[in-house]
C-alpha cells in the first residue's frame, strides 16, 4: 500500500495501524517517489532474522574455504589502523 507523506502529516502514525492490518508493508511516497517502508514489528523481526542467517552462512562459507585470519585483538586493531 502507498500513502503520501502529507497523509502521515495530517493523520499521524495511526494511519499505519489501519494500513498494516490489511497489508504487510506500507510505502511512504514523498514527492511522487516511494522513499520509506513501514513494517509491523513481527515482519521486521523476520527480515532481521533472515539477514543474520545469511551473514552466518556467508561466514561459514569463508571458514570452510579457509578464507579467514586467526589473530589476537591487538593484531586485529593494528591491521585496522594500518588500513586507515
Amino acid at each position: 500500500m502507498n500513502i503520501t507523506a502529507n497523509e502521515v502529516k495530517t493523520k499521524g502514525v495511526s494511519i499505519f495501524d489501519k494500513a498494516l492490518n490489511q497489508f504487510e508493508e506500507v510505502f511512504i511516497n514523498v514527492r511522487g517517489k516511494n522513499k520509506f517502508v513501514v513494517l509491523g514489528i513481527d515482519r521486521y523481526n523476520e527480515f532481521r532474522a533472515r539477514e543474520l542467517d545469511v551473514a552466518y552462512m556467508k561466514t561459514m562459507e569463508d571458514i570452510n574455504k579457509g578464507d579467514y585470519k586467526a589473530q589476537t585483538a591487538k593484531q586485529h586493531l593494528q591491521d585496522l589502523i594500518n588500513e586507515l
